[in-house]
Formats: C-alpha cells, structure tokens, sequence
C-alpha cells in the first residue's frame, strides 16, 4: 500500500463493471479495505473449455493483512461464486445474512474448504456493524433472492451508499419491502457517493412485482391436464414457493430435480425461507407413480446449460425423466446474454418431443429482479449523492444509467463510469480517477485455476478451427539424416484416407525441409522445426486455405 494512500478514501472496482457478474468492490480508507461482494461469471463463447471466470485478486493478496471483511449483498453466483477461490488466498471474515451465508456455506462444503478457519458474522437488517473505522448498514432490498441486501458504509470521509442487485417490489412474496426510509434517511444526512445497480437500465417504467409471476404459474396450473415441468434458477426462491403454492392449490405433489437445485431447497427449507407441507415434497421415483396430472417437476436448466436436468430431458438423456406429449414446460427465466441459442435448442427440442413449452418471450412466467429505469431514478432521488458510480452492467447499462442520473440533476462532472480495475480516489468535497491497479479475468479450468490464458486460448481456438498435423521423423545423430519417416498425423483437419495425395505432398515437403537443414549444417532442433511448419504450412494454405496447428516431433536415433 503506498504512502499517497494513507488517509485517503479509494473505491476500486475489481470486478462487475463493463460486464454483468465477477461483481467486487474494494473500499478502502488508509490501511483498512471492506471488499464487497466476491462473485464469478460464465464464460463467454469464445472461452473453449473454460468452466467459469474470476476477478484477478492480485490487489488483495498484496494487501490481505489490511482486508477487515468482506460484505456480501445476497446469495447469486455473480456475487458469492469466486469465494471458494478468494478465501483459499485471503482469510477474512464474512459478514451477510442468514440465507446468503447459508448458501456460501454450501458452495465451501462443495470445495472442501475448512469452513472452520472462516468467520462468518449473520446480521439482520436493518442493523449497523462496526468494522475497523468503518461503521456499516445493512438495508433490507428486495431481488430475485431472499435475504438481499445493500450498504451505507460509513468512512471518516463520508458516507458510499451500495444498493447491491435490486429492485424495489412493493408486494414482495415474502412481504419484506425494501427500507426506503433508511434510503431516504442517508440522503437527508448526505451521502458522498452511490454506487447502484445498473442491469435494467436500459428498460423503462418499473420492474413488476413477483407476485405477478406467482398469478400466472397459478393460472396455467389450473388449466393444464397433463405433468408440468418447471425450470428456473436454483436461486429464485420466492419463485420456487409460488410453484410449491400453485401445486398445493391445485392437489399436486411436487419433486425437486437437478443438483443446484436440491441443494438451495434443502438449505432454504432448514433455514426458513421455503413453507412447504410436509406431503407435498416428493421423491422422484414416487412422484412417477402418480397419475400424470397429480404430478409437479421443478428443475435446473432454464438457460438451456448442455449438462443441466431440463436439457438432458430434452435430449433423452436424463435417467427418470421423459417427456412425452401432453407434458407443459414452463421455462421461467429469462436468458443470460450468451445463453439465447441453448435455450432455443432445448425449447425446439421439447417441442419435438410433444410438449407445450411456455416461455418468457410468449408469457409473463418471469419477471426481473432487477430495478427498471423509474426504480433507478427514485433511488437516486431518495439518496441524493454528490457523486454516482453505475455498478453491475455491461458498457451501455453503465452509460444509459448515468443518463438517468444527469435528468434527476447530478452534474456531468460528478457522475464516473469506471472500468475494473480503476482508482477513484475521494475527499469530503472531490472524487477523482487516481492511477490503477491489477484487474481483469482468471479463467478456470477444471482444477486449474489462472493456468489457462490467452496463448492457451488462441491454441484452442486453432484446434477447433482448423485441426492440427503432427509431423514425427527419426534423424540419425551422427550424419543428421532421416532415418524414419516423416509419418504424418491429421486430427481435424482432413480424413487422411481420402487425401493421400496431399499428404504424399506434405512428406515431401517435409523432407525438402530437412534437406535444406542438411545441406545448411542446421542442427537447432527448433530451427529445424521452424523449417518444418513454415514449408509444410505454405503448402497446407496453398491447397487447402487452412492453417491448421503444426507440430513437428524429432527423435534422434
């Protein structure tokens, strides 16, 4: 920690700007940091075989002796999913709520990681911790999960207020309204800087409330004859209990399918945020021995994941579960960008089976859980910050964001889109872009975690386009000349059965190559190779217009 930062109050975003997830702050006051939320993202398409993405926590693994806690806001995987990674680095305690710690505690079962060493600290909102110089609130927000929550911290510099991912539902499924007044109160105290979700920012009006959802799941139970099949996100447990509702409703018994999913209902039933009658919770195997339209399956896969439960079903696949016609699919959830073509295929592939698929693009069996364009506004009225932060977007969410803030009359000048990474360095009355440091993506690959980068990437990508050549020759030691070969092996890049003739053409390519290292006294094994892929390369483009990967192996014999 340098000296220029003694005393001085720094916001440093790490993750969740220009991109939706990997969501974590620092906020940092002389040698103390509060880092908030600590989240994962999936991986883009171009990411071959990446599992998932982290911030680059290099930042805090220099300065960890000075991490007094991390804040978490609620229980997604864009604010909880790096922690397993994080706290292998960094032992700082936790400080959430009783279902979002719930839900940390399962992911840390899941890596083995000895939860005994990790203080976790439950609050209860509203209610104010201190921790170091900073004193913070919790505030009740409503989400698409149970237990949400935002931030006043405050900093012997002034007050950062963080909504977290929110929206403001005034009749929520669990009838826990967002704590306006607290909101309303920090702004009449003054707030120095808001930092707030920015997901919706693009959607006028106002997000509708859950219950809404919950209407329609009811109104479809009601007419359907046949099974349904629910899919949504694990996480969505408000959205689970008004499946569980419209089932009981509706003399319907109910299993639960998927890993992700199992395990959030069994943590939110031991904790208390799912009410559901003894009876009507069902094993799998018994709930197929019902007659069809007794019968409620929910289940992971609503963004159409190639391994998830729905998918399997769709493809024939899942061991207990097969759609037949008569089935209804209600597909509540609407896609990640990125996800739009695996949810089309497994839709088209239900379809196929005799299905009757609802969906978001065709019904109101989902709604965000994210604040639309008037929500955002009325935050930013009722906390009234002098200077604002859009946090939790891509690009143009943080732009269309900052627009609003400019029509509620926050000056230009006080309004910064940051990017990961980014200083912003605050006094009681400025707040400027102050330097940078380490930022940026860790992909990880089954069990290695940062080993993969974009060398990596790139050779991926190569293979998956273009396939790969091994080029294996046996070279005498002494005289340097070929002894065996060269043997040529193609693996995605043409059937060798049908194209003897260019591989003919490529050994003998191969060997004017070594040849001309004869003749030259070339004995580098890696200019001999070099030789190797560039006359062999040139003629693979010249006929084939492909430049697959080149990978000459040379013994001595």
């Amino acid at each position: 920690m340098s000296k220029n930062e003694q005393g001085k109050l720094l916001i440093i975003p790490l993750g969740g700007m220009s991109e939706i997830g990997k969501n974590m702050t620092v906020i940092q006051y002389g040698k103390e940091i509060l880092l908030i939320d600590s989240g994962l993202m999936f991986p883009e398409e171009e990411m071959l075989g990446i599992d998932i993405v982290i911030p680059d926590i290099t930042y805090l693994i220099e300065n960890k002796e000075y991490i007094k806690g991390i804040l978490i806001t609620h229980g997604h995987e864009d604010h909880i999913g790096a922690l397993p990674y994080v706290l292998q680095q960094i032992n700082a305690p936790l400080y959430g709520t009783k279902l979002t710690l719930g839900l940390v505690e399962g992911k840390l079962k899941e890596t083995r990681l000895n939860k005994k060493n990790i203080s976790m600290n439950v609050v209860k909102p509203p209610t104010t911790i201190n921790i170091g110089s900073f004193a913070v609130d919790f505030i009740r927000v409503n989400h698409s999960i149970p237990d949400a929550v935002g931030f006043a911290i405050h900093t012997p510099v002034g007050i950062i207020c963080h909504t977290g991912d929110f929206k403001l539902d005034q009749t929520p499924v669990n009838g826990e309204k967002a704590d306006l007044h607290k909101f309303a109160e920090l702004g009449s105290k003054g707030v120095l800087a808001l930092l707030s979700d920015s997901t919706n920012a693009e959607r006028e009006g106002y997000t509708m409330s859950e219950k809404v959802v919950g209407h329609t799941i009811e109104d479809i139970f009601k007419t359907v004859t046949g099974r349904i099949i629910v899919a949504t996100f694990a996480s969505n447990i408000h959205r689970i209990q008004q499946i569980f509702d419209a089932a009981y409703k509706n003399d319907r018994k109910v299993a639960v399918v998927g890993r992700s999913m199992v395990n959030v209902v069994n943590i939110a039933l031991d904790l208390g945020y799912l009410t559901i009658p003894k009876s009507l919770l069902m094993d799998l195997d018994e709930l197929n021995r019902l007659p069809k339209e007794k019968v409620v399956i929910i289940t992971t896969g609503s963004q159409g994941e190639p391994m998830s439960a729905l998918t399997r079903m769709a493809m024939s696949e899942h061991k207990k579960v097969e759609i037949m016609p008569e089935d209804t699919v209600l597909i509540s959830a609407s896609p990640i960008p990125g996800n739009e073509k695996f949810i089309a295929r497994t839709i088209d592939h239900l379809f196929k089976k005799g299905a009757n698929v609802i969906y978001e693009a065709i019904s109101g069996v989902h709604v965000s859980g994210h604040a639309s364009q008037e929500e955002l506004k009325l935050m930013l009225n009722l906390v009234r910050p002098k200077f604002f932060i859009p946090v939790h977007g891509e690009y143009r969410h943080l732009v269309h964001h900052s627009h609003l803030a400019m029509e509620v009359g926050i000056p230009s000048e006080n309004i910064f889109i940051v990017e990961n990474g980014r200083i912003l360095e605050f006094t009681k009355d400025s707040c400027r872009m102050a330097g940078r440091v380490t930022a940026g993506k860790v992909l990880v690959d089954g069990l290695g975690v940062g080993d993969v980068g974009n060398i990596v990437l790139r050779d991926r990508k190569q293979l998956s386009q273009d396939g790969i050549l091994i080029v294996v020759v046996a070279i005498d030691k002494e005289t340097g000349e070929v002894v065996s070969g060269p043997d040529i092996i193609s693996r995605g890049f043409v059937y060798v059965r049908e194209s003897e003739e260019l591989m003919e053409q490529a050994r003998e390519k191969v060997k004017q190559a070594l040849r001309k290292c004869q003749e030259e006294n070339i004995s580098e094994w890696s200019t001999i190779k070099s030789q190797v892929r560039e006359h062999l390369g040139k003629l693979l483009f010249e006929q084939t217009r492909r430049r697959p990967m080149i990978l000459p192996i040379i013994m001595e014999v």
